[in-house]
């Protein structure tokens, strides 16, 4: 497998001189194509940071990322949307879908925005609903469909234009058991099935048992990182709560 993304020495600042925090001190790690990672820690831990540095959502103040040998760091400002567009898929928890859009449109809005034409929008949208089981709501809107539909509409979204890199912040949190772990199946399927990249950041170890590498971070530094190998999922969630019973803070479990 090859490296997609390199992150390397990374650091990131808020605040000024007299109240400086720093979120991120110093993290490497690579993203070899077809993994699916998940970033786990305590609040605080720097975890969202990360991914929001990652995704160009925000800045580093030192270190460089790279995505495919580009610099993502380096990108100008008027250059990070099509970035985005173009090489990123985003989950989140709260879905971000938009109210006014039916699932149809929602799905389908960066393929609009990047002039594809209706009728492969159309095929394609159409052949994802089908495979995420969300056929029969294309034509409601966000809020006329369960949390569970509305996030299956998400992930829809986020892959629809086969992102090189797909970024999950918590995407179970605000699912009940079923629909997580619906949700869970589905990212364990597009990462083996369809070789998808996947980064995703969690507080609960049943989630992080589906991925196959685990970084752990306390206090903006990588703590630990452990690789699932050969070993069953119960095997790799046991050893997931080890390492959070060293590591400390508030995690819960979907299950």
């Amino acid at each position: 497998m090859e490296n997609l993304l390199v992150v390397e020495s990374i650091q990131k600042y808020y605040g000024n001189k007299e109240n400086i925090t720093k979120a991120i001190n110093g993290i490497s790690f690579n993203v070899n194509s077809g993994e699916f990672i998940g970033i786990m820690g305590a609040s605080g831990s720097g975890k969202t940071t990360l991914l929001n540095c990652i995704s160009t959502i925000d800045s580093v103040s030192s270190g460089h990322i790279y995505l495919e040998n580009k610099d993502i760091t380096k990108i100008k400002e008027e250059d990070i949307a099509k970035f985005r567009r173009e090489n990123l898929g985003f989950i989140f928890q709260d879905f971000n879908l938009l109210d006014t859009l039916t699932v149809e449109e929602n799905i389908a809005l960066i393929l609009t925005i990047n002039k594809v034409q209706q009728k492969d929008i159309d095929n394609k949208v159409f052949e994802l609903a089908l495979k995420l089981g969300i056929e029969d709501s294309l034509n409601k809107y966000p809020y006329q469909i369960s949390g569970g539909q509305r996030q299956r509409c998400a992930v829809a979204r986020a892959i629809i234009n086969n992102p090189k890199l797909i970024l999950a912040d918590e995407p179970t949190g605000a699912l009940d058991s079923k629909s997580a772990r619906q949700l869970l199946d589905i990212l364990k399927e597009m990462n083996e099935k369809l070789k998808a990249t996947i980064l995703m950041v969690t507080h609960d170890p049943f989630c992080a048992s589906y991925c196959n590498k685990i970084l752990f971070l306390k206090d903006g530094k990588i703590f630990n990182k452990i690789e699932k190998g050969e070993r069953t999922q119960k095997e790799f969630y046991n050893n997931i709560l080890d390492i959070l019973s060293l590591l400390g803070g508030d995690f819960r479990d979907v299950r």
